[in-house]
């Protein structure tokens, strides 16, 4: 699943509990990791060359997880992402999975269920392509 210690995984919530919880997972297994309040904190802390995975809530308050996405993509930044929510819209899922995203889970999810996401979206990127073109 990647090589701990060398992959950055940025996890990017709204919730303060959410990000902790996940960052303590990710942490223990060896990952480094970075966290964001916000899809602008991310943009704006320049880690995006650096991120290996990213791990985005759908809905936040300013750019929603779908924004950021789009925007990187227009930006043709290629990061693996996993979109996690507290909202069961199949609607808005099917719609990320279509365009590329590695996972949306539904919280709360279960420590494997985010490892294994974790697990695809780094052998999903194996080749490096985390950096824009």
């Amino acid at each position: 699943m990647g090589v701990p210690g060398s992959t950055i995984i940025s996890i990017v919530d709204d919730d303060a509990s959410v990000r902790g919880a996940i960052k303590s997972l990710l942490k223990s297994i060896g990952f480094r990791v970075e966290v964001f309040a916000s899809a602008e904190d991310l943009l704006h802390a320049g880690q995006l060359h650096h991120t290996a995975c990213l791990i985005l809530d759908i809905r936040m308050p300013g750019m929603s997880g779908l924004d950021l996405q789009r925007h990187l993509a227009a930006a043709q930044w290629r990061i693996p992402i996993i979109f996690i929510t507290a909202h069961d819209e199949e609607e808005v899922r099917a719609r990320a999975l279509k365009a590329g995203v590695v996972d949306c889970l539904h919280k709360p999810f279960s420590e494997a269920t985010l490892l294994e996401a974790i697990r695809s979206a780094l052998e999903s990127d194996s080749d490096g392509a985390s950096r824009s073109s």
